[in-house]
């Protein structure tokens, strides 16, 4: 499954969304900030060139006799440098135009290629330009037209012009800087988040435990402080948890009063047949008989299917076991069987009621009591998420073609032996409503084994 799909981890989806809204936003935010310091740094690279442009202005002067002249500028000393990236040019306009009449020694032997002169005067008194020099490199230029007083003086324009290397290397030296900023911003955010959403986890990670203890019959309800975006949803499990109690215990008395008023006239009738002789008494006391068993049957079946449905139930098993074991030690003592556990059993629990294990371990002891020679040996394990025991006895054993038998109501395999052939179809009964089975093997005691399966509680 792809741990991105909807049905993923509601914590990686999360972090996946805010990974994408961080990185979105330092993005957005670094594009901007570069943006602010390249104006920031034009800006101030464009005030120097007016600084000098206004120097230059003030520097030029017209003799008739020499013609144009600049006094020595106290400005840059690029400006006398070749090709330092700082350049000034004058060029004459008017009716004798001529490219730069004067320039920087920086220029060398070069000019500047510039567009014809417009024939207005911007208000700030220059003009922006975008060059480029000899070489194809982009320049930042501001001109100014200048009319000297002197009446023989040209119109001239002056221009003054930066490489914009000078704008570039500041703003990667910012970028880069920058960019590690903005890293590290970004990775604290993040690791903010993913912790964040950890703590906002364990809300739920102790509501998964509640609910575990619930199912695995070690609390009854969700118990414990929870936010208040979840306490709706505790209250209303809990809701569900009172109901399903009250159905199941509902179930319960309505199977006692079933009971009651069934076991009451049968009772009657049972006391009435043993007073009587003949085939019809000897009917009625058999058909009493039947129905009893019946009863108790069902009663088994309608009590395990509303437990089956109940939420938390835990039998611990070897407390059960060893009461039945000592109880059917009682009952067998003139044969002198020996009835035990396995000394490796683990201590396991059923998931459903105490008095339906009672019943299915006591049918299982006692029949296997009815065929033990000397010993009875119950081993309890878990056996794939199932609750498995298995009861061994020292008897003959039965065969292959038969072990399906002994589970068919009223079936008994030897007559001679007590019983009414009920037990071991309740113990079916029962296994499969609560989703379990039993099944007769041949035990490593030489009689047979009842190996039954249960659901297991955690």
């Amino acid at each position: 499954m792809n741990p991105l799909a909807p049905t993923g981890s509601l914590r990686l989806r999360l972090f996946v969304g805010t990974l994408a809204w961080v990185l979105l936003a330092v993005g957005v935010a670094g594009l901007g900030l570069r943006a602010l310091f390249r104006e920031h740094v034009t800006e101030q690279l464009q005030a120097q060139l007016v600084l000098q442009l206004n120097q230059l202005s003030a520097a030029v002067d017209w003799e008739a006799a020499h013609g144009l002249t600049v006094a020595p500028l106290a400005g840059d000393a690029r400006l006398t440098q070749p090709l330092s990236g700082l350049y000034w040019q004058i060029d004459r306009l008017g009716g004798a135009p001529q490219t730069a009449l004067l320039r920087s020694r920086s220029l060398w032997d070069q000019s500047l290629a510039l567009p014809p002169a417009p024939l207005t005067v911007p208000s700030q008194g220059y003009r922006v330009l975008a060059l480029r020099d000899a070489r194809g490199q982009p320049l930042l230029a501001v001109a100014r037209m200048l009319q000297l007083p002197e009446d023989e003086a040209p119109p001239l324009r002056l221009v003054v012009a930066a490489d914009e290397s000078l704008i570039a290397e500041p703003i990667e030296r910012f970028t880069r800087m920058l960019l590690i900023a903005l890293g590290v911003l970004a990775g604290g955010l993040l690791v903010a988040v993913a912790l964040q959403l950890q703590l906002a986890a364990r809300p739920l990670e102790r509501l998964r435990q509640r609910l575990a203890a619930v199912r695995s019959g070690q609390a009854q309800s969700l118990a414990g402080d929870f936010p208040q975006e979840l306490q709706p949803l505790v209250q209303e499990f809990n809701h569900v948890l009172g109901a399903n109690a009250e159905m199941v215990q509902r179930a319960r008395t309505q199977a006692g009063n079933l009971a009651h008023a069934v076991h009451t006239p049968l009772a009657v009738l049972a006391n009435a047949a043993a007073h009587e002789q003949g085939a019809f008494a000897a009917l009625v006391r058999e058909q009493v008989q039947s129905a009893h068993r019946q009863v108790e049957h069902h009663l088994a079946r309608a009590r395990a299917a509303a437990a089956v449905r109940a939420t938390g139930l835990r039998t611990p098993v070897q407390p059960a076991l060893q009461a039945l074991l000592r109880t059917m030690q009682h009952l067998h003592t003139d044969r002198g069987l020996d009835f035990a556990t396995d000394p490796a059993a683990r201590e396991l629990a059923f998931r459903g009621e105490e008095q339906d294990l009672f019943e299915l371990l006591g049918n299982l002891l006692d029949n296997a009591g009815k065929w033990a020679r000397t010993r009875v040996l119950v081993d309890v394990q878990c056996e794939r998420g199932q609750l498995r025991i298995d009861v061994d006895d020292d008897g003959p054993g039965v065969p292959a073609e038969q072990r399906e038998r002994m589970f068919e109501r009223g079936v008994q395999l030897d007559e001679q032996r007590p019983g009414t052939g009920l037990g071991l179809d309740i113990v079916r009964t029962l296994a499969e409503t609560y989703g379990g089975s039993v099944q007769v093997l041949a035990a490593p005691l030489g009689g047979a084994r009842l190996r039954l399966l249960l659901p297991l509680a955690d």
